[in-house]
């Protein structure tokens, strides 16, 4: 038996999970997580001892071939829903957890700190003084481009404009360098990586896995909350089944994807 547990652990560090959430709400939406869900599924981790890195952290292990620490995972939200603020945060207060949150600026170059984000799905946004407050609580930010486009639809000029003058403009309203960036929707190409990894130091996609010592640092692997949306699925993070359950639920994705590109 006491093997078998050393070997979890083993597992464990060699690979951990991103986690990928949107909207901490009960709206009947694949972005959507309830704010239940999310608090029942946060104070059970913290319950069962995992612990949270950074994102750059994380990274920071990838570029010295480390091991994690066991029983960590990263916790990371794109777009900057004001649900962040008012469901998220107080209980990555509570648990002591770090976040990266991906904020889709818009276009406004010098942002007043009463200002939203401008607005994604019809839902309310973070203003630019919840950022800064969570900030000095030690949330970190991320760059998710200026209007959340296709990147591998646009020019290459409105390209390099998505990713480096919303880089700007956070670090303009922040004071502080930013060097994560997620793609949205995940999708990139060769064009948009090469701007991306000339201004920042990792970039997350949309692939369903989880992070070890063989990631690309310009396309980590991600789990989005759609595949933690229950109380039993959230739970399989606490057993040795649910690097198992991530790579079964990728294979899946990936066949209705192929499919619905088929269709096309």
């Amino acid at each position: 038996m006491l093997l078998s547990k050393e070997r979890d652990l083993t597992i464990m560090a060699s690979s951990i999970p991103i986690l990928t959430f949107h909207a901490v709400d009960d709206r009947p939406s694949v972005i959507s997580l309830s704010p239940r869900v999310f608090r029942r599924g946060m104070g059970r981790l913290h319950d069962s001892g995992y612990r949270t890195l950074t994102l750059l952290e994380a990274v920071d292990c990838l570029r010295q071939r480390k091991t994690f620490p066991v029983r960590s995972f990263v916790i990371t939200f794109d777009d900057g829903y004001q649900t962040v603020f008012d469901k998220a945060f107080p209980l990555l207060q509570r648990y002591g957890m770090s976040a990266t949150v991906f904020l889709t600026v818009g276009e406004r170059r010098m942002p007043n700190l009463s200002h939203r984000l401008p607005s994604l799905q019809g839902r309310s946004m973070l203003s630019w003084e919840e950022i800064a407050e969570m900030k000095r609580c030690g949330i970190d930010f991320g760059s998710h481009t200026l209007t959340h486009p296709d990147l591998t639809r646009l020019s290459l000029e409105r390209v390099a404009i998505e990713i480096q003058d919303s880089k700007a403009i956070i670090e303009d309203a922040l004071s502080t360098p930013i060097n994560c960036f997620a793609y949205p929707y995940g999708r990139h190409d060769h064009r948009s990586r090469e701007i991306v990894k000339n201004h920042f130091a990792c970039a997350c996609s949309d692939t369903l896995g989880m992070i070890n010592p063989g990631s690309d640092l310009y396309a980590l692997k991600r789990i989005d909350a759609y595949y933690l949306r229950t109380d039993m699925l959230f739970d399989l993070m606490l057993t040795r089944f649910f690097p198992w359950y991530v790579r079964t639920r990728n294979i899946t994705r990936r066949i209705r994807r192929a499919f619905q590109s088929s269709l096309i």
